[in-house]
């Protein structure tokens, strides 16, 4: 679960005195189907997990920015909001400073604000922690300046945070999650129209249940590969003659590329999309079988991510093959690659925890983080007393 309003009130009393004006939860995100879609304007689906960040906040009298976090005490951002500029702010601050630099952008005036940040989601496990504190701070800074703002426009706003403040060429899905996901619920995300709909997602039900294996190894999206995988998405999209990769209707398409690699690249892209239809088909249908078939199609996915993207990194790949070995009706690696988390289908998660446990202290390898992921709410405000 994110953290307790308590907990982030007493963080904020503690950091800056008083009482904070409300305090404000944002979850992370796990993602079901369809990875490296995004930005290739495909289909993306995924959900709100239980935990996220919590913001407690309060508006200043002048027009200063300070935010300070549990996890990161010894760097404090401490800005005047009109100085604001992308490359200024690095590091984990770049994401709150980033969304009072993009609200500017967009015509939106916040006041300046005091923020304690509080957090359960783990830095670099792939899990969106970076846009959980992006739409928490969003959503603190706009109701403290008594804004409504529609909550897709709030992802984009956080989105191009994300992009042009603190460098990073993500798409748009994580925000979108945060910001619109449900309880019980996958939200399917068309990335070229921004069209989304909610999805009936309740493994429990069916006796099944999802289970997050963070790997320890971290990822950072902003290292070079990441980009590297966008580029060669673009330029296999301009040598089909097409805007992006989404306008291929099939697999046989990509053989017109000469460029193996980039064969490959497309060749998930295209899969990986018609993956996620038939994902969100069978969750549609209630069909008794339907968690099985969905679980032969993640561990697909983590097949293409390995060979044909290439993004995958030795812990995920052995804690699929433990995983799948325990008895998980699937899994794959989850987010942007190179390192963070597994996403394993379940019947038993105490056989397949132990699998993967086991197969990593036979390799001598920190042992991994085993966390439940449940379809939750989307980001609010809390309500304290």
């Amino acid at each position: 679960m994110s953290p307790s309003a308590d907990a982030v009130l007493e963080l904020f009393r503690s950091r800056f005195g008083g009482t904070a004006d409300g305090v404000w939860v944002a979850p992370g995100r796990a993602n079901l189907m369809g990875e490296h879609t995004d930005y290739n304007e495909g289909f993306v689906l995924p959900f709100a997990l239980g935990q996220g960040i919590a913001a407690a906040a309060s508006r200043r009298s002048d027009r200063r920015l300070v935010v300070y976090s549990a996890q990161e005490p010894d760097a404090v951002l401490d800005v005047v909001l009109a100085d604001l500029a992308p490359g200024q702010v690095t590091g984990w601050a770049a994401y709150p400073a980033g969304v009072a630099w993009s609200l500017a952008a967009a015509g939106y005036e916040v006041p300046g604000a005091c923020l304690a940040i509080d957090s359960d989601v783990p830095a670099g496990a792939g899990l969106s922690s970076s846009a959980a504190l992006e739409c928490a701070s969003a959503l603190a800074l706009t109701e403290l300046a008594g804004l409504r703002v529609d909550r897709r426009e709030l992802a984009a706003i956080a989105r191009r945070a994300e992009n042009d403040f603190a460098g990073v060429p993500s798409g748009i899905m994580d925000q979108s999650a945060s910001l619109l996901g449900e309880r019980g619920r996958a939200l399917l995300l068309d990335c070229r129209s921004l069209e989304t709909s909610q999805v009936p997602f309740d493994p429990a039900a069916s006796g099944a249940q999802l289970l997050l294996i963070n790997t320890r190894a971290r990822h950072q999206l902003t290292a070079g590969a990441y980009a590297e995988r966008r580029a060669e998405c673009e330029q296999a999209a301009r040598l089909l003659g097409v805007p992006s990769l989404r306008y291929l209707t099939a697999v046989a398409d990509t053989s017109r590329l000469t460029d193996p690699v980039l064969r490959r690249r497309a060749r998930h892209v295209v899969t990986d999309d018609q993956r996620v239809l038939e994902v969100v088909a069978l969750l549609r249908s209630g069909s008794a079988d339907a968690y099985p078939q969905i679980g032969r199609l993640l561990t697909q996915a983590h097949v293409s991510l390995r060979d044909d993207f290439e993004i995958s990194w030795p812990e995920a790949d052995v804690t699929v093959d433990a995983a799948l070995a325990a008895g998980a009706l699937g899994a794959r690696m989850i987010g942007g690659g190179f390192g963070g988390s597994v996403l394993a289908l379940v019947g038993s998660a105490a056989e397949v925890r132990a699998a993967v446990a086991e197969a990593f202290s036979r390799r001598s390898w920190t042992a991994p983080q085993f966390l439940s992921a449940v379809p939750s709410d989307s980001a609010r405000r809390v309500a304290l007393g």
